[in-house]
């Protein structure tokens, strides 16, 4: 997708994840089943990038089994359970987001507050027990 800017100020995908965000929020105001909609939003990803999100998916249902898994712009995401539920974090894969890393990301709703500065996302090139080890100890305190 082009990164030029259309005449409301967005690339096109931009405008992408704003119709994907939408069609969201109708499916869960419909009650749509967010495990489901996760699992077809990873099998939409690229072979290659698929066993990462799983393995995310897999780690964050283990971790903080009381998240409750729904897209975010397209992309999984696990937040509180409730309508004014807020998102804890997800995960962007790298073809998606246009970059060359997946991101995991964390929300408003992360209980990760350090002080006056701590991070809120992270750059993930692959799959590692390093690095789900460290992920695992992040999401259950975000969930905390």
């Amino acid at each position: 997708m082009s990164d030029e800017r259309g005449a409301d100020g967005l690339s096109a995908r931009e405008r992408a994840a704003v119709r994907e965000r939408a069609a969201e929020l109708r499916a869960q105001a419909g009650g749509s089943d967010g495990e489901q909609d996760v699992l077809a939003a990873v099998d939409r990803l690229p072979e290659e990038e698929r066993g990462v999100a799983l393995a995310f998916h897999a780690l964050v249902r283990d971790a903080a089994p009381e998240l409750v898994p729904r897209t975010w712009y397209g992309f999984p995401a696990y937040a509180r359970p409730g309508r004014r539920g807020g998102v804890v974090c997800f995960f962007t894969s790298a073809s998606k987001g246009g970059t060359r890393y997946h991101v995991v990301g964390f929300g408003d709703a992360a209980r990760l507050d350090d002080g006056t500065l701590w991070p809120t996302s992270y750059a993930l090139l692959r799959w590692g027990p390093e690095n789900e080890e460290r992920l695992r100890t992040l999401v259950a305190r975000a969930a905390g």
